[in-house]
């Protein structure tokens, strides 16, 4: 399906980049430079257009590049479309290329707020009741994607945000380094979780990216899971522990990863009287677990849809149950967060990156 995906990106980029080459031309500042010689009026504009994706890509990435580019080519088309409307129903035709410079500019303050929402991390709440003996308020966060948004540091700041709330737990469901995350982040990440004040300490289950993919980064996936280890994270995968005599704490081994238990082999022997959290990376199988002892199950994964029009993609092709938020099914509360920050791209449109505060109690 990504492949798919993939493969209508680099179609539209390339059928973008030719409709660019045209629609930029018709600034006045390049049609003064190339005169009537159409050939370099379109070299102009290729250079420009190859210009902004270069400096794009050198200071955040290629695929940064790309995101901001096909931003562009959207925003030329709508204004374009509207700019064809206008001069229809006016019976003239405009001097300025207001279809350039409004695309120009709708560009920048679109992507400056889509940057915005992704660095500035705020809080989310949600209250839960439940029949079953217990209050608990749960911090949950994922998807930190060291390295991305913010460092070791930076992570180290946001571990002090969530502290100061008070939480008698905190949750990870997964994807907190990625391929690009580098060691001293990663050690610096995990003191900063182990000194954490928090009743019941932090849970860990692992996402997608945590293990790499690329053997590129400066750490191997056993040195991350010594470094939660030496910190006092507690690291489930496919498995379960009683907290306290009073909940249970279960985290999947990711669906990507390869076979896993199901819910009904991981839950076994589980004391059902009992309140059951499931970390989930990815939010894909809400149909057994609603239909087990679990809860509350909380998932990531999905970065809250990242980008307007492809939002809810996952849910369109049946590979996610859910985007973002909360549902409850046959007496399971589910919660996805869209990330406290995200994989390689810096822009977030229609979401933001956030924490999760979840009060559950009878």
């Amino acid at each position: 399906m990504w492949l798919i995906i993939l493969a209508a990106v680099v179609l539209a980029a390339i059928a973008g980049l030719v409709y660019m080459v045209f629609s930029v031309g018709k600034f006045g500042g390049i049609r003064a430079l190339a005169g009537e010689r159409k050939w370099l009026r379109h070299l102009i504009s290729f250079l420009a257009i190859a210009a902004v994706f270069g400096v794009v890509t050198v200071t955040m990435s290629a695929v940064n590049g790309v995101v901001v580019f096909l931003h562009e080519v959207l925003f030329f088309l709508l204004f374009g479309g509207v700019m064809k409307i206008v001069t229809r129903i006016s019976g003239k035709e405009y001097a300025v290329n207001w279809q350039g410079w409004l695309a120009l500019a709708s560009s920048v303050i679109y992507l400056a707020i889509g940057w915005y929402l992704l660095h500035n991390v705020r809080q989310t709440d949600y209250s839960i009741k439940t029949d079953k003996p217990v209050s608990l308020k749960i911090a949950m966060f994922a998807d930190s994607h060291l390295g991305t948004s913010f460092d070791g540091e930076g992570f180290a700041q946001h571990m002090k945000t969530i502290e100061a709330q008070r939480p008698d737990i905190v949750l990870l469901p997964g994807d907190f380094v990625d391929d690009w995350s580098n060691k001293k982040d990663m050690l610096r990440a995990c003191e900063a979780m182990g000194k954490m004040d928090v009743r019941y300490g932090v849970w860990y289950s692992y996402g997608n990216h945590d293990e790499g993919f690329f053997n590129s980064r400066d750490f191997t996936a056993a040195e991350l899971e010594q470094a939660l280890r030496d910190n006092g994270i507690h690291i489930l995968a496919d498995e379960y522990e009683l907290v306290d005599d009073s909940f249970y704490v279960v985290g999947r081994k990711d669906y990507s990863l390869g076979e896993r238990k199901s819910m009904e082999e991981l839950l076994e022997g589980v004391d059902t009287d009992k309140y059951i959290i499931v970390l989930d990376h990815e939010p894909n199988d809400y149909e057994s677990e609603s239909a087990s002892a679990a809860d509350l199950v909380v998932s990531g994964h999905t970065h809250g849809g990242q980008l307007i029009p492809i939002t809810y993609v996952g849910e369109w092709f049946g590979i996610n149950d859910r985007t973002y938020g909360y549902e409850r099914r046959n007496g399971t509360d589910f919660i996805v967060t869209s990330g406290i920050s995200d994989w390689d791209i810096q822009f977030k449109t229609g979401t933001k990156s956030e924490y999760v505060m979840i009060d559950a109690a009878n």
